[in-house]
């Protein structure tokens, strides 16, 4: 079992949300529910991870603009605007339920989104690429 208080623990989970995130638009058809879900778990693990390094709790939430919030409070600038993270912070739920489908180019860009958060956040934590 992974220690949550580790930030390289969150890393991980990161990452493999990234990968998934990144493999789902890869195929023939893109799988866009899939692909926006895991970018947006991707950007929340990376984000907790940077407030676990600082020490800072948080509650249990998929809200990025509500995590953004603590790593600003906390001194951890993004500098991501506020919207891409708010329309990425939509997919924790939108993309498990049908209705709203994302299109290709929705799930290209919460990838790119989530792309963002994680180069700012390994270059932040120290975790080479």
């Amino acid at each position: 079992m992974s220690d949550p208080t580790d930030p390289l623990a969150w890393v991980e989970r990161a990452e493999e949300d990234f990968l998934m995130s990144r493999s789902a638009l890869r195929r023939k058809r893109p799988l866009t529910y899939s692909a926006c879900f895991h970018a947006q778990q991707c950007a929340e693990k990376y984000l907790k991870a940077l407030l676990v390094a600082q020490g800072v709790a948080f509650p249990r939430t998929h809200d990025l603009l509500l995590i953004e919030q603590l790593c600003a409070a906390a001194g951890i600038v993004i500098g991501i605007p506020l919207e891409r993270l708010n329309a990425l912070s939509e997919y924790a739920v939108r993309a498990r339920y049908p209705g709203e489908e994302p299109i290709p180019e929705e799930a290209k860009d919460a990838v790119a989104v989530a792309r963002l958060v994680r180069r700012f956040a390994r270059h932040w934590l120290g975790v080479s690429s």
